[in-house]
C-alpha cells in the first residue's frame, strides 16, 4: 500500500493511524466574511497574513476558495496562490484549491509548488467531463477530492454514496491514470 503524500515545500504523509489532519479553512471567501472582504477590496497582503496565521496555529493544509460573484475567481486564485508560494512559512504546507468552477481549480493548480489537492470534482456533468478534469488534475501533479454527485444528483443514501464512490474510484484508476490507494 502506498502512503498518500502531499506537499508544499515539506511533505505531509497521511496513513492509517495518522493523527487528525488540520485543514485551514479561513482562506475561504464562502466561510469567512473577513477574508472575503480582504479579497474583494484587493487587500492581498492582509489576506496572505490570514494564511500565515492558519499555519502558525497548526493547519497542515490550507484550503483556498475564492468563489464569490463579485470576484474574478481565476485571476484572484492565481494572484493569491502566487503570493503564498513566495512565503516559505506558508508554502511549506500543501494547498487545497477549492472551487465549484473547474477553471478556477485548474488556474490554482498551475501555480502550486509540490503536490496539492483539487477540491473537488464529481460525476454530475457525466463521465467524459469527470475524466477530462481528472486527467488535468493528474497531469498537474495533484490529488483530488471527489464529491458523491452523479448525473442524477447528490447521493442521498448509503447505497448511492457507495455506488458513486466506487464508480468514481474505478474511473480514476482505470481511465485517468491515478494510482490505486
Amino acid at each position: 500500500m502506498s502512503i498518500p503524500t502531499y506537499s508544499g515545500l515539506e511533505p505531509l504523509r497521511i496513513f492509517p493511524g495518522s493523527n487528525f489532519v488540520n485543514i485551514g479553512e479561513r482562506t475561504n471567501v464562502t466561510g469567512s466574511a473577513a477574508f472575503r472582504k480582504l479579497i474583494k477590496n484587493g487587500n492581498y497582503d492582509e489576506a496572505v497574513s490570514v494564511a500565515r496565521q492558519q499555519v502558525e496555529n497548526g493547519a497542515q493544509v490550507i484550503d483556498v476558495n475564492l468563489d464569490e460573484g463579485m470576484i474574478d475567481g481565476v485571476e484572484a486564485m492565481r494572484k493569491f496562490i502566487n503570493l503564498i508560494a513566495a512565503e516559505p512559512d506558508i508554502a511549506r504546507v500543501p494547498v487545497m484549491v477549492d472551487s465549484s468552477k473547474f477553471s478556477v481549480i485548474e488556474a490554482g493548480l498551475k501555480c502550486l509548488q509540490g503536490k496539492g489537492i483539487a477540491n473537488s470534482i464529481s460525476l454530475k456533468e457525466g463521465e467524459a467531463e469527470f475524466l477530462r478534469q481528472a486527467k488535468i488534475i493528474r497531469r498537474l501533479g495533484a490529488a483530488t477530492v471527489v464529491m458523491c454527485f452523479d448525473e442524477q444528483g447528490q447521493a442521498d443514501n448509503f447505497e448511492r454514496r457507495i455506488a458513486i464512490a466506487k464508480r468514481s474510484y474505478d474511473l480514476l484508476i482505470r481511465s485517468a491514470g491515478f494510482a490505486a490507494a
